[in-house]
């Protein structure tokens, strides 16, 4: 017998996807040079960030004419400009590291050891397991599980094989009809939540996987 949920309903749920995003930040996952000038990577990040050359140009304590000169390949940047320009477009550090090899700079932020990984993931882990009787999960960037405590295959009941295959997403598990969606009782709320969430993914950075998520 399956039983209806309320997403969102108790500050263990809430706490549950303040540390969903731990993990992503922390894989190990290789870094890929992006061939394309700086110029045009930089413009790229201003446009979907929906800022003007001027407001970057103040933003970042420049001018526009040196902004536009950036992106047309000019005028090359320095380390402490980019970083500038980076901070004010809020743009992840994946891809600034990209900005700077494609400045002729060398990245600025190292990839974890699997030591350090192996310490984040046993130190996530003691959060889910405090939130017993709770059900709670990490997952990665692409919203795959990656760590629950012992409740949360309590939820699972009735879900469709499929949608448990590994890796098993949380997001389609939550919104597919054959999953948990027809037995969240808000939720309407819970998957605009979820929406506006791959939104803002999105907007941060271009994700394929994310923008299948979205479509679904």
């Amino acid at each position: 017998m399956t039983s209806q949920v309320k997403i969102g309903s108790s500050l263990r749920l809430a706490n549950l996807f303040a540390i969903c995003y731990l993990l992503s930040a922390i894989q190990n996952v290789p870094m890929i040079v992006h061939p394309l000038p700086f110029g045009v990577l930089l413009r790229r990040w201003r446009e979907r960030r929906r800022m003007t050359q001027t407001d970057l140009a103040l933003a970042a304590e420049s001018s526009t004419r040196h902004l536009s000169c950036l992106e047309t390949g000019r005028a090359q940047p320095s380390r402490e400009m980019i970083a500038k320009l980076a901070e004010n477009l809020n743009i992840p550090l994946r891809d600034r590291n990209t900005l700077l090899l494609a400045a002729g700079f060398a990245p600025a932020f190292r990839e974890r050891t699997v030591t350090e990984l192996e310490a984040a993931k046993s130190a996530i882990d003691r959060v889910l397991q405090a939130h017993l009787p709770y059900p709670a999960f990490a997952v990665d960037r692409h919203w795959n599980l990656i760590l629950s405590n012992s409740a949360l295959p309590q939820l699972y009941e009735g879900c469709s094989a499929e949608l448990m295959r590994l890796p098993v997403n949380s997001v389609r598990l939550l919104l597919h009809p054959a999953g948990m969606g027809p037995r969240i009782v808000n939720f309407a709320a819970w998957r605009a939540h979820t929406l506006h969430v791959l939104r803002q993914q999105l907007e941060a950075r271009a994700d394929p996987v994310i923008q299948g998520l979205f479509r679904k």
